[in-house]
């Protein structure tokens, strides 16, 4: 932040007590979000900052409430194995686990409950599907509930199955909360590792109601632009026809097609001839 704007945000803190105005953001775009969100892998909690690993929390659990929850689970299927940290393309995909995206270019089939790839053992080795589901939520950290918004993305195995003592996968554990009348923003949530699990996999419970002075707070966290980016599925796009899924709500890049290339030289080359007469 450069010393004039801090000086200028300083002298009158309000100015950024509302967010965003619709104009700024169209301008500025998905890229002034320094992307935050809250990793699960190797069973430890690492906080990410725009892609790079900030700092590792090793305990087994971690507090959290929930500010914005994606009302659906996404789904996302590759034609090959995937390798983290590449970016190899999923060939269909589905932001609510329903039909595919509009712009999926050849979707797999024309709903997710038609294809072969959601099929019970159609994945690897005949386990799970082949076409992989995730819950896309926004938290905050309990004990910052007006701090920072993370995005925390959730596989099929936090998400759905039954109650653990206690502990519940993720829908189950909303669907509780529902039946209490309890909303998911009302209340602190424990996040636990699965011990019993070869995969990394979370089970929820209640701790206690949200304070009753940071509740206001936490309705305005779920409105925030980041909480609102954190529950979107963003795909990666290159034109080569790969396609694949973006570090978690950044902004979908493409990259410059030939024919584009073409025409920027052939404008050179037409200023040159201009330039010479």
């Amino acid at each position: 932040m450069s010393n004039e704007i801090a000086n200028i945000i300083q002298s009158l803190p309000s100015i950024v007590e509302t967010g965003l105005d619709e104009d700024t953001l169209a301008v500025a775009g998905n890229a002034v979000m320094g992307n935050k969100r809250i990793s699960i892998k190797g069973r430890v909690f690492r906080k990410i900052v725009s892609g790079k690993e900030q700092s590792v929390n090793t305990d087994n659990h971690m507090n959290v409430i929930f500010v914005k929850l994606s009302h659906d689970a996404s789904r996302t299927f590759y034609s090959s194995t995937y390798k983290e940290g590449s970016k190899v393309s999923p060939v269909c995909w589905s932001a609510d686990s329903k039909v595919p995206s509009p712009d999926v270019s050849n979707p797999c089939a024309s709903s997710c409950s038609e294809c072969p790839n959601s099929v019970k053992g159609s994945g690897q080795g005949g386990q799970g599907t082949a076409c992989k589901l995730s819950w896309r939520t926004a938290v905050v950290l309990a004990n910052d509930p007006e701090g920072d918004v993370y995005q925390l993305v959730l596989p099929a195995t936090s998400a759905f199955g039954k109650e653990e003592n206690g502990r519940w996968p993720f829908r189950p554990y909303i669907q509780m909360l529902a039946n209490n009348n309890v909303s998911a923003g009302s209340v602190v949530t424990k996040m636990q590792f699965d011990i019993n699990s070869p995969v990394p996999r979370l089970l929820f419970s209640p701790v206690e109601a949200v304070p009753p002075q940071y509740r206001e707070a936490i309705k305005r966290q779920g409105k925030t632009p980041a909480a609102e980016n954190a529950i979107k599925l963003t795909v990666y796009k290159t034109d080569g026809g790969d396609e694949g899924e973006a570090p978690p709500s950044e902004p979908v890049r493409r990259e410059a097609k030939r024919e584009d290339t073409q025409q920027v030289s052939d404008a050179s080359e037409v200023i040159k001839r201009w330039a010479k007469k």
